[in-house]
C-alpha cells in the first residue's frame, strides 16, 4: 500500500515544483494577513489553524499526484455522486453560516461540501467531454454535460448560495468555451441565465440580504451604511495603505473590525492596508504566474480528459481571483467566495491544494515512461 504512495522518479522530473513553490509563497503570505488581522483579538488562534490546513493541504496533494489521474477518470461518476450525496445532507441538516444553510460541522468547525463539489463536477465533465472526443456540439452530449452542471447548481441554489452558484456556472461556462462550444449556445446560454436570474428575482427565492448586494453595488453611496458596508469599508482600507502600505501589524483599520470577515471574503483589504499598492500588485502578480505555469500545463497534457481538467481548474481559480479582488475595489459585487490560498478556511485550501495536485499529476503524466 505505502509503495504505491512512492512517486516514481521518473515523474518527479516532470513535476512542476515553480507551481508548487508559487502556491506556497501565496499561502504563507495568506497566513501573515490573517494573523496581522485577527491576533488582537484572537491571538495565534487564526494563525495556527492556518498552518494546520497548508500542512494537510500539502499532505493531500501528495496523494493526489501519487494516483494516475486516469483513475480519477475512471472513478469520476462515483467522485460526482458522493459530492451530490454531500449536497444534499447540507440542504437538509447543514449549519447556517452568513444566511446559507452551506457547511456542515460540529460548532463553528465544519467543512462546506460545495467546494469540493467543484472539483467533483471538474474531473466528471472533463471525463465526459473526452469520452466525447471533444463532440460538445452535439445536442445529446450537451445536454448531457448541462444535467451534470445544472444539478448541483440547483442543490447550491437551495441553500441558498449564491456566490457559489456563480462559481459554478463560470467555471463550466470556460471549460465549455475552451472545449469548442458554439458562440450562438454561449450567448443563449447567457440570456437563459438572465431569464433565470430575473425569475429569482421575482419569486422570493432570493433572501433580501442578497438582493441587497447588488443594490449596494449599484448604488454605493446610497447604500454605505447597510448594503454597501463591507465593501466600502473595505475600500476605506485599502485606499488608506498608498502605495507602499502601513507596514505589517501596523493596520489599524483592518485590525480594528471595521471590516466583517476580514480573515476571509475581505483577506485582500488586509494586503491593500499593510502592503499598499505594491503589495496588491505583487499578489497578482503571483496569481498570474500561477495561472501562467497552469496553462502551460494544459497545452501540454497527452489526452483531452487532463486538458480539460487544467482548464477547470484555471476558469476556477480566475473566477475566485477576479471576484473576490473586484468586490474587495468595489468593481464587482459582494459574494461569499474565498480568495485561494489567502483566506482563511479549512474548505478553501484544501480544495485549492486538491486542485493544484490535478494540474501537477497532469503535467508529471504529459509523456510516457519506458520503464
Amino acid at each position: 500500500m505505502l509503495k504505491n504512495l512512492i512517486i516514481n522518479r521518473k515523474f518527479l522530473k516532470q513535476l512542476d515544483f515553480g507551481l508548487i513553490i508559487t502556491a506556497l509563497i501565496i499561502s504563507l503570505f495568506g497566513v501573515m494577513n490573517i494573523y496581522s488581522c485577527t491576533y488582537k483579538s484572537y491571538g495565534v488562534y487564526y494563525l495556527e489553524h492556518q498552518l494546520v490546513w497548508i500542512l494537510l493541504g500539502l499532505i493531500v496533494m501528495y496523494l493526489i499526484i501519487s494516483i494516475d489521474y486516469s483513475l480519477f477518470g475512471s472513478y469520476s461518476k462515483i467522485i460526482y455522486g458522493l459530492g451530490i450525496i454531500s449536497l444534499l445532507f447540507v440542504d437538509v441538516f447543514g449549519n447556517i453560516a452568513g444566511g446559507a444553510r452551506s457547511w456542515v460541522g460540529i460548532g463553528s468547525r465544519g467543512i462546506q461540501p460545495s467546494e469540493f463539489m467543484k472539483i467533483a463536477a471538474i474531473i466528471l465533465v472533463a471525463k465526459m467531454i473526452n469520452d466525447f472526443e471533444g463532440k460538445i456540439n452535439v445536442p445529446k452530449n450537451l445536454i448531457k454535460l448541462i444535467g451534470v452542471v445544472l444539478l448541483p447548481m440547483v442543490l447550491i441554489v437551495i441553500q441558498p448560495d449564491m456566490g457559489m452558484t456563480m462559481v459554478f456556472f463560470f467555471i463550466f461556462l470556460g471549460v465549455f468555451y475552451a472545449a469548442g462550444l458554439d458562440s450562438k449556445v454561449i450567448l443563449g446560454g447567457f440570456l437563459a441565465t438572465v431569464i433565470v436570474i430575473l425569475i429569482l428575482w421575482k419569486s422570493g427565492v432570493l433572501q433580501i440580504y442578497q438582493m441587497g448586494r447588488i443594490f449596494g453595488f449599484l448604488n454605493p453611496d446610497q447604500y454605505e451604511l447597510t448594503y454597501a458596508y463591507q465593501a466600502t469599508q473595505s475600500q476605506i482600507g485599502i485606499g488608506s495603505g498608498g502605495i507602499l502600505g502601513k507596514g505589517f501589524l501596523k493596520g489599524t483599520y483592518v485590525s480594528s473590525g471595521f471590516i466583517p470577515e476580514i480573515s476571509t471574503d475581505y483577506i485582500y483589504a488586509v494586503v491593500g492596508e499593510e502592503w499598499g499598492l505594491l503589495g496588491g500588485l505583487g499578489l497578482i502578480f503571483f496569481y498570474g504566474l500561477l495561472i501562467f505555469k497552469m496553462i502551460n500545463i494544459g497545452k501540454s497534457s497527452k489526452d483531452l480528459f487532463g486538458q480539460m481538467m487544467v482548464t477547470g481548474v484555471i476558469t476556477t481559480f480566475l473566477f475566485l481571483i477576479l471576484q473576490n479582488i473586484g468586490m474587495t475595489i468595489g468593481i464587482m459585487p459582494v459574494t461569499g467566495v474565498t480568495l485561494p490560498f489567502m483566506s482563511y478556511g479549512g474548505s478553501s485550501i484544501l480544495t485549492s491544494f486538491i486542485s493544484i495536485g490535478i494540474v501537477l499529476n497532469v503535467g508529471m503524466r504529459r509523456k510516457k515512461i519506458n520503464f
